[in-house]
């Protein structure tokens, strides 16, 4: 733990057995958690809050910006941008400029809204869909059918369906060192291990990696040194997961809120979990007696992460 590792709303150091609070975000949902070791930052967006946050975990720093639509996640550029997926659309983005749609994402069916976007290690940006579950008025909306799918966006702004499979809900991109892509269903409960056939811009072989745990669902992961994932255990799960390279639950983490949305590797040795959360659907005396849900966390999980991906 390195004595300036402060924000101005923390005030135990990070370790290994406790995930301490170091932002109050307050987010509707946080999600998309992403690293950026070239400015030392983290960067992650509000999807219903429709806001996209940057916060230096050294100082405190902390940024955001608006957007006109539901923001569903965020990537970074080798140029130095991001790269930003919103309700139907991906976009280039500059922080604190505007959006230029590079792709729409089946423009033909309004019902499908984006979800999961990251980063592939071949520079594309992945991304989900799902039917939408948000109203007008930001209440929840069921969903009631695998409608979702995975699509790959190239430098060019070319989109390419991943496979014909369909989801509930997507979640998680995470690509093993052996070639492998990890991704879930939370709807299902399950994580499923593709091979990627990076020349054809495919998946195939999908089989069940990690399923059946009893907390919460699977929502967003990451991947460690060592080739496990870490993660996120959303719709009250209260916890973190890592699961080995075999599919094994390896461990599970305890966190201060029941819904940790999503999760990546960051500091300078890429040592520090870093956890988003969502407080949606909770009721106000849940959230009172609640007051870290939505907020950002952190723990020293005893091994590093890997440098995230860029578009370009």
């Amino acid at each position: 733990m390195q004595a300036d590792f402060w924000t101005p709303n923390w005030r135990s150091p990070v370790q290994e057995t406790h995930a301490a609070l170091i932002f109050d975000a307050r987010d509707v949902v946080g999600e998309s958690l992403v690293w950026d070791d070239r400015r030392g930052r983290l960067a992650w967006v509000d999807i219903i809050g429709r806001r996209i946050h940057r916060l230096d975990p050294m100082t405190g720093a902390h940024e955001s910006w608006a957007t006109p639509d539901l923001v569903t996640s965020i990537g970074l550029r080798r140029d130095g941008g991001a790269i930003v997926g919103l309700r139907k659309e991906v976009a280039l983005w500059e922080f604190g400029g505007p959006f230029k749609t590079i792709a729409e994402i089946e423009p033909d069916r309004p019902e499908i809204r984006l979800n999961e976007g990251v980063v592939a290690p071949d520079g594309s940006f992945w991304v989900g869909t799902m039917a939408n579950n948000i109203t007008p008025d930001d209440t929840p909306l069921a969903v009631t059918q695998d409608a979702g799918q995975l699509f790959r966006i190239g430098p060019a702004g070319d989109v390419t369906k991943l496979s014909e499979d369909r989801f509930g809900i997507t979640n998680t991109m995470a690509w093993t060192q052996d070639g492998r892509f990890i991704t879930a269903d939370t709807m299902k409960n399950e994580l499923y291990s593709y091979t990627w056939n990076q020349s054809s811009s495919r998946i195939a072989e999908r089989r069940r990696f990690f399923g059946g745990f009893e907390r919460g669902l699977p929502d967003g992961s990451c991947m460690d040194a060592d080739g496990h994932v870490w993660n996120c255990r959303v719709a009250g799960g209260s916890c973190l997961v890592r699961i080995s390279p075999d599919g094994r639950l390896d461990r599970t983490i305890e966190l201060a809120c029941t819904w940790p949305t999503s999760c990546a590797f960051g500091g300078v040795n890429l040592d520090t979990l870093f956890v988003t959360s969502a407080r949606f659907t909770m009721t106000a005396d849940h959230l009172l007696a609640n007051p870290n849900e939505g907020g950002v966390f952190a723990l020293r999980p005893g091994m590093p992460g890997l440098r995230g991906n860029r578009f370009g």
